[in-house]
């Protein structure tokens, strides 16, 4: 093995991770399946993750990693002339770990519901409820996020880091980015931006077309 495998999607939780190799010049083979929609898909990843759930990497080495805010910061300690994390000592770091760890947890993990709301011990026929409530609580969350930013360039500062991948990514997801840009003006035109960075032009086309804008 000499290059990363990424088990990955289009449009999913893997666009990001994707995105910041693509920044990087890090070369990977990837392994397309939508796990929470194909059972193969699921199975292919199963031995190397046995949540069977995406973004799963796998190092030259043989190490494997899970969890794209994980995967994230660790592509970006690891290649600090790329800045796209603040370094250690920066004082931006401490803010970056906590967007980082939220958008993770408050955020992207209430997608997992959506597939099979019986999740949460929901009824199927919840379900367009369940998700309304999923998409309020995102909306809110977001909304949460920008009151306590101040961004400049980027949600950071002048330099774009994972975390503005990451948002970029998330906040096309349910409930997409009409409500996004309610709920968060401060953020939006920094996500706009990342959608029109020219070096991710043709990875967005490729792998998560922008398809609900204003």
């Amino acid at each position: 093995m000499t290059n990363l495998t990424v088990y990955g999607a289009q449009a999913s939780g893997s666009i990001a991770v994707e995105a910041a190799l693509t920044l990087l010049d890090i070369p990977y083979d990837l392994i397309e399946g939508a796990t929470w929609a194909d059972a193969s898909a699921r199975d292919r990843v199963a031995g190397s993750n046995p949540m069977r759930q995406i973004p799963t990497i796998i190092h030259p080495s043989g190490e494997i990693m899970t969890e794209s805010a994980a995967i994230l910061i660790d592509l970006a300690d690891r290649h600090p002339k790329a800045k796209l994390a603040p370094a250690i000592d920066d004082p931006k770091r401490r803010q970056f770990l906590r967007w980082m760890v939220y958008v993770s947890s408050a955020i992207y993990a209430l997608h997992w519901i959506k597939p099979d709301v019986g999740r949460i011990g929901a009824p199927a026929s919840a379900r367009d409820a369940v998700v309304n409530a999923v998409h309020d609580r995102i909306a809110f969350c977001w909304q949460n996020m920008d009151a306590q930013l101040t961004p400049s360039t980027y949600l950071l500062g002048d330099d774009l880091t994972v975390l503005d991948l990451y948002v970029t990514v998330v906040s096309r997801f349910g409930p997409w980015r009409p409500r996004f840009y309610e709920a968060a003006p401060k953020m939006s035109p920094i996500v706009r931006r990342v959608d029109h960075d020219p070096r991710l032009q043709g990875f967005w086309a490729a792998r998560f077309p922008l398809e609900q804008e204003t």
